[in-house]
């Protein structure tokens, strides 16, 4: 046999299948039934042998081309926001620099005014960066949400016809026999069912609208002068 390491701790994350018809079928009542020791009960019970299969989900969520197509596009906006960003915070470093130059002809009332303006502009940035970070991960979730669907139905249609009645995830698992690992012909299918995907990207909105119209504190000075 041809074994493999995977992960740790050996717990069933994907499904666990028990097929009516196999080996000739079991009533609902004997289904139901605790086996009265844990030791397994013999072939001639009448009872379904154990049939295990492996699927690398992550390796699934990695290089199917939906999940490659899904990172593409996640990417492409994320480089969009920062671009974005960058520019909205070079506007505000040249808004602070001013500032700092008006500090010796300003009063000290309109200098905590103009104090309190900025603040909130960089509290209002802010919020934006969080919102559009947020806007990211609600939208990747969201397509990666689709992909295990489409996943799931594909390895519980593979687990009906090898009439597997245990499926493991391959990294929760210390070693297995590679011959019950069925990532590739999953993968196969998950390409020809759903070879491209496009992602709903959620509109950014502030993180918490509600402190939005609420001033910045009274104390918010201009920036300090700079120590010569």
């Amino acid at each position: 046999m041809l074994f493999r390491r995977a992960g740790l701790a050996p717990l069933i994350l994907i499904l666990v299948l028990f097929l009516a018809a196999l080996d000739g079928g079991i009533g609902d009542a004997r289904a139901q039934q605790t086996p009265p020791a844990p030791a397994p009960a013999p072939a001639s019970s009448g009872q379904p042998a154990l049939t295990i299969m492996v699927v690398d989900v992550q390796a699934l969520l990695q290089n199917s081309k939906s999940a490659k197509m899904v990172r593409q596009q996640i990417e492409q906006k994320r480089a969009e926001y920062a671009k974005e960003i960058s520019h909205q915070e070079e506007t505000l470093r040249q808004e602070r620099d001013a500032l700092q130059r008006q500090q010796s002809t300003l009063s000290a009332d309109a200098l905590n005014q103009k104090g309190r303006e900025f603040q909130q502009k960089v509290n209002d940035l802010d919020r934006n960066v969080q919102g559009k970070r947020q806007s990211l991960e609600r939208s990747n979730a969201e397509a990666l949400e689709k992909i295990q669907e489409v996943m799931l139905k594909i390895i519980t249609d593979i687990a009906k016809d090898r009439k597997a009645n245990l499926v493991f995830q391959r990294s929760e698992l210390v070693l297995f026999d590679q011959n019950f690992d069925v990532t590739d012909e999953v993968l196969q299918k998950l390409d020809e069912q759903l070879p491209t995907l496009t992602v709903n990207f959620v509109a950014p909105t502030p993180s918490n609208p509600a402190n939005a119209a609420q001033p910045a504190p009274a104390s918010a000075q201009a920036a300090p002068k700079k120590k010569k």
